[in-house]
């Protein structure tokens, strides 16, 4: 196929799933990650190196100061990310218009490089709880990306906000991505996670892991602290 793509690239289970199975489809993939000013920032570094085992044509790294708007516990020097409590609603991990920013960061490089698909591991554990991780929010971007950029309006081309774990629970993603290979090991999902990347085992996005690895019936290979 030959196409170019553009990963939001993490370094986590989802973010890696999703790098994989674009490469699975034939697509040539450029991947970009955000130093945001998170609390596990150790997550850019697993990044930078998945990236280049994953053979991307580019990597790239961009700096946002999120953690000066402040509003999530992810950035929040003032608030800790709590253990997992299963509550409804909007998580305090939220952190305010995040994939709106991060999207538009990888539209811009999208419409310079001539790369019409960005990709975002989103998927609907996210979605129970995170308002831009809804499917009618990547169709609403999809929207905003032809009426705001050059090639939209002059040349009439589309992008395309591809997610394809939206509706896969984390079993299923972690199925699919050992089926395309995935070293699981080397990925990094905490919210908590320290310097050396090793998990806390209570935050949400360490429940949602462990169980996924438990209902996918393989051992979890994450190193906790």
């Amino acid at each position: 196929m030959n196409k170019k793509a553009i990963i939001l690239f993490s370094g986590g289970l989802d973010s890696t799933t999703c790098l994989a199975w674009a490469k699975s489809q034939g697509f040539m993939c450029y991947t970009m990650s955000f130093i945001y000013g998170q609390k596990h920032s150790v997550e850019v570094e697993r990044a930078k190196s998945l990236a280049l085992q994953y053979g991307v044509v580019e990597h790239k790294c961009f700096t946002l100061p999120l953690n000066e708007i402040r509003g999530s516990s992810l950035t929040d020097k003032n608030k800790d990310v709590a253990d997992y409590q299963g509550k409804g609603g909007i998580p305090d991990t939220y952190v305010p218009a995040r994939n709106t920013i991060f999207l538009s960061v990888a539209l811009a490089w999208g419409e310079v490089i001539g790369a019409n698909d960005i990709f975002l591991g989103a998927n609907h554990v996210d979605y129970s709880g995170y308002p831009d991780c809804r499917p009618e929010y990547f169709q609403a971007f999809e929207k905003l990306a032809q009426l705001a950029t050059r090639v939209g309006v002059e040349h009439h081309q589309s992008f395309v906000v591809h997610t394809p774990l939206l509706h896969m629970s984390k079993a299923e993603i972690i199925r699919e991505g050992l089926r395309l290979g995935i070293d699981y090991a080397q990925t990094i999902s905490c919210y908590r996670a320290d310097d050396k990347g090793r998990a806390c085992g209570k935050c949400d996005s360490c429940m949602f892991r462990k169980k996924g690895f438990s209902e996918a019936g393989v051992v979890d290979p994450t190193q906790y602290v």
